[in-house]
């Protein structure tokens, strides 16, 4: 009997990969919102877009086995509010938001694993004092400011002075409310205690600089059962704070990784998230060997999927769908072509700029050639301005990402270098 599955955000990547995985072969995956509306815009009208999800899944005529998505805010938070009311499996939205509401998350890792989180507070930023209210939560230079809702690294910045904050609010000031006022709509929906219902959409964080060696522990939990799968490195570009590549699987000593992996299943039975996936942003300091828990994400990372893929045997959106449908994870181990993997990103330094050349379909493909197994996503076009590319880190734009396997890290890294040789970008008005 066919099942159906139905994707918030699906695009014809990722209906591709969900064909490539386990059991689904009576599987049926309708998409529900398009890429346009979730993932390819910075307007989000939660109330439009959750009343549009549920005419199509209404006029549905068949089962509704499942309802999943990959992509954090809008549609992390829309999934829980879907799940419930059409009775599909998916962690509760107070268990989800305890970890996407930054403050409340912070505040529940106080309780739980308190030595592996940094100093934290909340402020908003439209208060003319909330610099001397941060002092005040003794918290001094530098540390970092975020909003209390975010996807990506958008609207992050390191403070070092007065002046930088200045800038941070300005820019925060004006972007914010972008996410905040449809989050606080997700947030109206929640049952929440007091002291943190007062912490709106559009109030940000501020918290002591942690770092690092950086990575992502990938898991989920079904009925109860915390389940780490893999640890993915984030290696960023040097003296930077933007990403220049993801390797999986992870160069970081086994007995650092499964003290993340017990962190991991202490922190998510603490929340109390359940049949779903997530993944855990941490930092190992090396020098004092201690681990830093940085953020909790609800969903599977997508930038991770094709490097399972490539190394395990199957894509990890397998714990999506298989979560969706209320069973266990079918999940490979080290069945994959490729002993490593990573996902690069070619990223320009530039405050803004026009792309004045941009290689075409035909120049991707090429480059694409000289390695086999390799992809590329181009996100610019001739004319475009780099200001225009959705969620992007606040001092770098990735214009391309290219994955790609190998024997070793060091090959893939040559590997990369001679598929770069052959893409060629360009820029004019360049805003340094």
């Amino acid at each position: 009997m066919t099942k159906h599955v139905f994707v918030i955000g699906l695009n014809d990547l990722n209906a591709e990969r969900l064909k490539r995985l386990r059991g689904v072969e009576d599987v049926k995956f309708h998409p529900l919102l398009s890429p346009a509306q979730v993932s390819e815009t910075q307007d989000f009208d939660m109330p439009a877009m959750l009343a549009e999800a549920e005419a199509t899944l209404d006029a549905h005529d068949g089962s509704i086995d499942a309802i999943v998505g990959y992509i954090d805010f809008p549609v992390s938070t829309m999934l829980p509010i879907l799940c419930k009311k059409y009775s599909t499996p998916q962690a509760s939205l107070e268990s989800l938001l305890k970890c996407e509401h930054k403050y409340w998350s912070r505040s529940v890792m106080l309780e739980a694993i308190p030595h592996h989180i940094p100093k934290f507070t909340a402020f908003d930023p439209f208060d003319e004092t909330a610099l001397s209210k941060i002092g005040e939560a003794d918290l001094r230079f530098p540390f970092f400011v975020k909003p209390i809702k975010s996807s990506g690294s958008r609207l992050g910045f390191r403070i070092d002075s007065p002046e930088d904050f200045d800038f941070a609010t300005e820019k925060l000031r004006a972007e914010i409310r972008s996410i905040g006022e449809p989050f606080d709509h997700v947030l109206s929906l929640a049952e929440m205690p007091d002291d943190i219902r007062a912490v709106e959409g559009h109030y940000c964080m501020a918290e002591q600089v942690i770092g690092g060696r950086q990575c992502t522990v990938e898991g989920y939990v079904y009925n109860g059962e915390t389940v780490p799968y893999g640890t993915v490195d984030s290696i960023r570009y040097p003296q930077v704070l933007s990403f220049y590549y993801y390797l999986y699987p992870s160069q970081l000593p086994p007995k650092v990784q499964d003290k993340m992996w017990e962190i991991t299943r202490n922190i998510m039975a603490h929340i109390g998230y359940d049949n779903a996936g997530f993944n855990i942003e941490y930092y190992w300091d090396e020098i004092q060997d201690k681990i830093w828990l940085l953020e909790i994400n609800t969903r599977i990372a997508q930038s991770h999927c094709d490097l399972f893929e490539m190394v395990d045997g199957v894509s990890h959106q397998q714990v999506t769908v298989d979560l969706g449908l209320g069973r266990k994870p079918d999940l490979p181990h080290r069945e994959g072509p490729q002993n490593v993997a990573a996902e690069f990103f070619y990223r320009v330094f530039f405050r803004d700029a026009t792309i004045s050349r941009a290689p075409s379909r035909a120049e991707i493909e090429v480059a694409a050639e000289q390695v086999e197994g390799t992809r590329i996503s181009s996100y610019v076009s001739k004319g475009m301005k780099l200001s225009e590319l959705p969620e992007q880190d606040a001092y770098s734009f990735a214009v391309a990402s290219v994955w790609m396997g190998a024997t070793k890290q060091s090959k893939l890294l040559w590997n990369y270098e001679q598929v770069m040789k052959r893409l060629n970008y360009e820029f004019t008005d360049i805003v340094e």
